[in-house]
């Protein structure tokens, strides 16, 4: 708790250091007193009452970059009201790139309206339901605009992307430079249901928030390049490759995850599926829109293949013989379980810290009493080791995923999870980062769990013993599934367990240090290879982490006061996270 406030601090400092300023970076454009610029710049209000709304917008245009801004939204009853946040040029040809966010009734969600308009021609919009109340606190709304898309982030979630098809004659906005625009107005003849619910102006003034605005971008109108990709002011972040990535930023595989998730389970309109709105036809952007996604997907599997790991080469099977089938020339793998015996691999390496990455396609069906592990650990009576063990259950029943850190041969520190999809019916990417900071569990880049160096304060931590990556499939049905009541169900043996695209960016034992960071087989993004040594969770990843432990979340040992009737370990108290 001593670390998470010291943490919380920080970052808000750094925030703070790090963000514009609403004097100095933006003009009010509408609604004179209703704008109120607070605490010296830092913080902004948008009302509206019956009389007028309010605005406001930036005194730089913009053309390319990535804008942030950090809104909370009015809360209660805000039918009928709008609060905008968008790019734009002037004229009857002009850009847009919008974010509207339509109000409700009490009770009733918020409706996220996008569009992107290229030489005056709107009409794309996507709507969507947010997966938080964006009334209670702030979160940041981003765009990032390069040359070859638009990508639509919510809390560093990509929630859209429009892609750059000039080449098949759709007009992209890249020419024209663009204000940033907010406002708060009153369109209940439309915004609320169709216009069928007003505004109640008993509940009047509404207001909206804003905080800590950021621009990377690239200032119209400045005669030097170097204020393209940095912020408006001031960074605390020395890592200026974070600052231009949007030049070039695009979505990877965890990206594109996230972007189905938030589409498949978020999205409320699609104008490319409105076929009663375009009888003749979608637009043009909206079929090529699936080829090129389409494109990028045996794409980014090729790239996958190219990148990935051997097992034959980084691997030994260390039981079950025949059980372990290594395919596709070392590309997969399969470990089997049957009535006699399971299986298992070990990496030939030893890493100390670094990143590893696996993914694993679990056990489908009636798993009940199989554990299917993943992990790394050292060896002898004082090992260290950082789990992953997948415990089956019977058909229909969510599976359980147990971690755990061993640290000087001092484990105890479970916390168990549901996962938020079926892992039997796709491959899905498991990793941990290991710093001397901290070790981080993710679930296709989602962090759900972080185990931080607390050593200050006699905990120990794993960061002296060298250890290989294991995986196993065996039988555990005397503790496994629902604490031992349900047993394994030989009838649907052989168990199965599928492997592949394992990487390592870590520091190899025994090896040179050139060897810390890189790839076990070549890689396209130099900068993600050493990300791992400094890894931490920024705003948007903590978001993440609260949001698998709120929803997700079965055990934790810092919660089990039963366990620990003479207090809870040390570093439950000093860490949350």
């Amino acid at each position: 708790m001593v670390l998470l406030l010291s943490l919380f601090i920080t970052s808000l400092l750094a925030m703070i250091a790090s963000a514009g300023n609403f004097l100095q970076d933006f003009d009010v454009t509408f609604g004179d007193q209703r704008v109120k610029i607070l605490e010296g710049g830092k913080s902004l209000t948008l009302n509206l009452d019956q009389y007028s709304g309010s605005g406001f917008k930036s005194k730089n245009e913009y053309l390319f970059g990535r804008i942030d801004m950090q809104i909370k939204l009015v809360p209660g009853n805000s039918a009928g009201t709008v609060t905008t946040y968008y790019l734009s040029s002037e004229g009857p040809t002009h850009d847009e790139i919008d974010f509207e966010f339509l109000g409700n009734s009490s009770g009733n969600p918020y409706t996220l309206h996008t569009n992107v308009f290229s030489q005056g021609k709107g009409d794309r919009e996507q709507q969507f339901h947010l997966w938080f109340d964006p009334t209670k606190a702030f979160h940041t709304y981003s765009f990032v605009w390069n040359s070859q898309r638009i990508i639509f982030l919510v809390d560093n979630i990509p929630i859209r992307v429009f892609n750059n098809l000039e080449s098949f004659g759709i007009p992209f906005p890249k020419n024209q430079p663009m204000r940033i625009y907010s406002s708060l107005w009153n369109a209940d003849d439309w915004a609320t249901q169709g216009g069928r619910v007003k505004t109640d102006w008993t509940q009047a003034p509404f207001t909206a928030s804003y905080r800590n605005f950021k621009a990377n971008a690239c200032v119209a109108g400045s005669s030097s390049s170097s204020s393209c990709g940095v912020a408006t002011t001031a960074s605390t972040n020395s890592l200026t490759d974070q600052q231009s990535a949007w030049q070039t930023q695009t979505l990877d595989a965890a990206g594109r995850n996230r972007l189905r998730w938030v589409q498949h389970k978020f999205m409320v309109y699609n104008y490319c599926s409105d076929r009663k709105r375009f009888p003749q036809g979608v637009p043009a952007e909206c079929k090529r829109s699936r080829m090129l996604l389409l494109s990028l997907f045996i794409t980014s599997l090729l790239a996958m293949t190219a990148s990935a790991g051997n097992f034959f080469q980084d691997f030994d099977i260390t039981f079950g013989d025949q059980r372990a089938k290594i395919l596709e020339g070392g590309q997969f793998l399969t470990l089997n379980l049957d009535k006699y015996s399971g299986s298992g691999f070990k990496s030939k390496k030893e890493y100390l810290f670094g990143r590893i990455d696996m993914q694993i396609k679990l056990v489908p069906g009636n798993s009940a009493g199989t554990v299917t592990t993943y992990y790394l650990s050292s060896e002898g009576p004082t090992h260290d080791e950082i789990d992953f063990e997948f415990l089956g259950n019977s058909s229909g029943n969510p599976y359980t995923l147990h971690t755990n850190v061993f640290s000087q041969g001092k484990g105890d520190r479970e916390q168990q999870f549901h996962l938020w999809f079926d892992p039997t019916k796709a491959f899905h990417t498991y990793s941990f980062v290991w710093n001397s900071q901290r070790i981080i569990f993710l679930v296709d880049n989602i962090p759900i769990r972080v185990f931080n160096n607390l050593e200050s304060f006699g905990v120990p931590f794993p960061k002296n013993q060298p250890m290989r990556v294991y995986s196993s499939l065996w039988n555990a049905d005397d503790w496994a599934t629902q604490g031992g009541r349900v047993k394994t169900d030989w009838t649907q043996a052989p168990f199965t367990a599928s492997y592949r695209n394992f990487k390592a960016n870590a520091c190899v034992a025994g090896s040179s240090s050139s060897s810390c960071g890189v790839a076990t087989t070549a890689s396209t993004d130099s900068t993600q290879q050493g990300a791992w040594q400094t890894q931490t969770l920024d705003a948007a990843g903590r978001n993440r982490l609260r949001w698998v432990q709120q929803k997700f979340m079965v055990y934790n040992y810092c919660s089990d006061l039963k366990r620990f009737p003479q207090g809870l370990p040390v570093e439950c108290k000093r860490s949350r996270f």
